[in-house]
């Protein structure tokens, strides 16, 4: 056999580079006891390369096609349709005709053939690329096969599949075509198998979708699908379709449609026996690959054939569990504000980290970190602690919550949850509940507004120490001292306040509760949320307003900054009029808030410190949107607003019956709460503080791996996970193949979109809100600042996009402390994922803003420039135009 042609018996997944994704599972297929495939051969990609050699300006359409994005569709259609016209004119060289037509007589040259195409990035785990290349059916002839191998190749080039490459980051060079040739079958009935449910999710169930004659009728639309569904050999649900169409193959080539008779069009195309037959073949086939597949069968003379096989590509990978049982992994990405890909080691430090906090086991899939919650949602009492509207997972994200409460209903599938050691989910240990009481009975009868300010001293100063300590350790020796250093820190900054987290949270719930049935006041806490003291968010967003008055004095700083580069920054402000002021406020404000950044929670993510220039973005739009002095004038305004009305407030108790005991009481709620509410944001503050001390610790010893040739860059430490790290730095090797399969796999997780609640099935569980008062159209989320506000929505994905003007609706994905200072211009926040007591809510609390959380898809349906309402009283956006 020479390079030009292979038979199925001679492919398997090492050939995927002559064969394509398509060839290759054929390949494998065959290999496969009792599963029939169609006999055929490839073409290989050595004869598509023999082709696009003799087309001289091949290359330079290809150079002109990686420049292009996915929007430029004319251009795209221009070029790709000149590629399709030099290649169907292109002589097939009499060596590979040959080839073609040998193999033809040896299988038989007047056998009907289906022409298919097969690139080298198609049917891979990672993208399916399916429909993108051209299929011919029932082709009779050796010209005429050959003639539709050379329209194969061409269409590499269709507009779509260029499109489709670009999209997905595919070097347009560096795919090529082979063409599989395959008999043709001519089935009773085909149609498309997926081994896990495409709409649930859930791995168990089998969906089938089935049709009488060829499969195109399907895959084209024409027809609707009869659709089965199997779960453990028992079929669990049927839609039997009315099927007015079908395509059949013509005796003397080609199809046609056809119009079925009255009796055929509503009946059942497969019997009971051939749907479990079917699914039977298909949980064969998935084995044999070992992943989800979706798959391509026919039916002819009652024995089914498999025609193609391809990995599921859209399914969101499971945590890996230490057993069968059924269980419940819940995002905790979505409650931490970081729906973003998270590296290894970022996943091994706060999961180390977040040990301390929650006893439920933290795990990984897709790159993001998943909370087992499995034996909360088994506990009836913590169950309905968790899934209580106002409390547990609705105050990190109201979607998770309704997702909660939806699989509660799941009687079965809660029989089945794994029931390991209870858990003490976001409430924390049991030693911090015993502590508690205790601990918020002291804060409230102190109402020391010294308290916060002096934990602040005390960490400072222990981050200095930490700092200190690590200079001196290296090695396994650097990495026990951090994982001590962690636990000590918890102790010192979360163990030893919960009464101050407590007070934050609850405080403000009982003077809502209070003002609004002794006065009717709804959701007071929200307004006298404003300014409150030793809120070190707000203030990190306030301080870049003081950069900026230093800034806006100088206008070739201001011109320099707006195209400055990271790596000489500095050093290039140092040559300009005011370059040295403005050096020494932006290096002042990194050295208090330079350990913070988008994604903060993972350790592997550059800090503000390390890229400066992504600060100076909203730093420049400070200069633009506000007055010398803003600061002030804002923390001031917002106080003097807060004490009037709480004046007010406490002037209409006075005048109620029991009035006196009533304001007395309330006074000190609001004086408790302002004097420790602050205190909510300063854990993950200080916590970000010590990971980048850890970090550059660790990016000291890359360097030493480095230079023993154990890695090849700093950053390659972050695809490993902690242990792994410690056994590197134990033995002196490493497989680097580890990393470089992780890079790859990252890749792929960045395109992935994490669901909130997953089960052991593979089952994305959905939430969803009652529309209640909405308007019709209006996007429904949860309020979480209140109050009606209209102006221009600013869609932005990243804070260093973000082009605001006072006056406009920030919306986004999630908000953390990384866009803090956006907030300062803004007059409403609409964000995708979030709850009560997540960054974005409490921050526009405090600025009076208000907002509307977990609003799916909000960043697609509003449109950046629309004008929008947003009611964060009753929860949810209008778009006005």
């Amino acid at each position: 056999m020479n390079n030009y042609v292979l038979s199925f018996k001679d492919i398997d997944k090492t050939n995927i580079m002559m064969v394509g994704g398509k060839g290759a599972n054929l390949g494998e297929l065959a290999q496969i006891g009792d599963i029939c495939v169609p006999d055929g051969f490839c073409v290989t990609t050595e004869a598509y390369k023999e082709i696009i050699a003799q087309i001289p300006t091949f290359e330079s359409h290809m150079a002109e096609l990686s420049k292009l994005k996915s929007d430029d569709a004319e251009r795209i259609r221009n070029i790709s349709a000149t590629i399709r016209a030099e290649i169907e004119t292109t002589k097939i060289p009499s060596s590979i005709s040959q080839a073609v037509t040998q193999l033809l007589q040896s299988m038989g040259s007047e056998t009907p053939y289906a022409i298919r195409s097969s690139a080298t990035a198609e049917d891979l785990p990672t993208a399916s690329f399916a429909g993108q290349q051209d299929t011919y059916l029932n082709i009779f002839g050796e010209n005429s096969i050959l003639e539709h191998i050379r329209k194969c190749w061409a269409s590499l080039f269709t507009e779509r599949a260029v499109i489709y490459r670009t999209q997905n980051g595919f070097d347009h060079k560096k795919v090529h075509l082979s063409v599989v040739v395959q008999k043709m079958v001519f089935p009773d009935a085909a149609g498309i198998m997926f081994t896990a449910d495409p709409v649930s999710s859930n791995r168990k169930i089998i969906s089938i979708d089935a049709g009488f004659g060829l499969g195109e009728a399907l895959v084209s639309g024409l027809v609707d699908a009869d659709i089965y569904k199997v779960q453990e050999s028992k079929i669990i649900d049927k839609k039997v379709s009315s099927k007015k169409l079908a395509i059949y193959a013509l005796k003397e080539g080609g199809v046609e449609e056809r119009h079925l008779t009255a009796d055929k069009q509503d009946e059942q195309t497969l019997t009971y026996e051939q749907i479990l037959n079917l699914a039977e073949i298909g949980r064969k086939i998935e084995s044999y690959f070992g992943s989800p597949q979706d798959i391509e069968w026919c039916l002819s003379d009652g024995k089914f054939y498999i025609v193609q096989s391809r990995p599921i590509t859209t399914l969101y990978p499971i945590p890996k569990a230490k057993d069968d049982k059924n269980r419940i992994y819940m995002s905790l990405g979505h409650q931490q504000m970081m729906t973003d890909c998270v590296s290894p080691l970022g996943i091994s430090f706060f999961g180390m980290f977040l040990r301390h906090t929650v006893s439920m086991p933290v795990c990984a899939a897709g790159g993001r970190m998943y909370l087992d919650a499995s034996a909360d949602m088994a506990s009836p009492m913590s169950r309905k602690v968790f899934t209580q509207k106002g409390f547990g997972s609705a105050n990190s994200d109201a979607l998770i919550q309704k997702a909660l409460m939806n699989i509660s209903d799941r009687k079965d599938f809660m029989k089945g949850l794994a029931k390991d050691k209870a858990s003490t989910g976001f409430v924390g240990s049991i030693g911090g509940l015993l502590k508690l009481p205790w601990q918020a009975l002291r804060l409230y009868r102190a109402n020391d507004a010294e308290q916060i300010p002096n934990i602040i001293k005390r960490m400072n100063q222990r981050i200095e120490d930490t700092e200190q300590r690590m200079s001196g350790l290296f090695g396994a020796e650097l990495l026990d001292f951090i994982e001590r250093d962690m636990s000590e820190c918890y102790r010192n900054l979360v163990s030893e306040n919960y009464g101050l987290g407590a007070l934050g949270v609850f405080i403000p719930i009982k003077i809502d509760k209070n003002l609004k049935k002794w006065l009717g006041e709804e959701k007071v806490s929200d307004f006298i949320s404003q300014s409150i003291v030793c809120n070190v968010t707000t203030e990190m967003g306030l301080a870049m307003l003081d950069v900026a008055d230093v800034i806006r004095n100088y206008p070739a700083v201001i011109e320099y900054l707006k195209t400055a580069k990271d790596e000489d920054l500095f050093e290039k402000l140092q040559e300009l009029d005011g370059g040295k002021q403005a050096a020494e406020a932006l290096n002042e404000y990194l050295l208090q808030y330079g350990a913070r950044c988008s994604g903060e929670i993972d350790i592997a993510r550059s800090r503000w410190i390390e890229n400066p220039t992504s600060i100076i973005s909203t730093i420049l739009n400070n200069v633009d949107n506000f007055e010398p002095g803003a600061r002030n004038k804002i923390v001031e305004e917002k106080r003097h607003a807060v004490d009037t009305k709480v004046e007010e407030l406490l002037s209409r108790l006075q005048k109620m019956p029991g009035g006196s005991s009533k304001a007395k009481k309330t006074a000190k709620q609001i004086s408790i709460m302002r004097n420790y509410q602050g205190f909510r944001e300063y854990p993950k503050f200080a916590i970000m503080q010590h990971f980048f001390e850890y970090k550059k610790a660790l990016l000291r010893e890359a360097k030493l791996l480095i230079q023993k040739g154990i890695i090849y860059e700093p950053g390659d430490i972050f695809y490993l996970y902690f242990d792994e790290l410690r056994e590197v730095f134990l033995t002196g090797s490493l497989d680097y193949s580890i990393i470089s399969e992780r890079k790859a796999d990252y890749e792929m997780y960045e395109k992935l979109t994490p669901p909130r609640v997953i089960t052991s099935e593979g089952e994305i569980i959905a939430g969803e809100y009652d529309i209640g008062d909405a308007p019709e159209d209006a996007l429904v989320g949860v309020a979480v600042s209140s109050g009606i506000i209209e102006g221009r929505a600013r869609v932005a994905l990243k804070p260093d996009d973000a082009r605001m003007e006072k006056g406009d609706i920030l919306v986004t994905t999630f908000t953390d402390p990384s866009w803090t200072a956006a907030f300062v211009s803004i007059s409403g926040l609409v964000t995708e994922v979030g709850g009560m007591m997540t960054h974005g809510a409490i921050v526009a609390r405090e600025y009076g803003i208000p907002a509307v959380v977990s609003v799916e898809n909000a960043t697609k349906l509003i449109k950046d420039g629309q004008r929008i309402r947003i009611n964060g009283i009753k929860g949810y956006v209008e778009i006005l135009e």
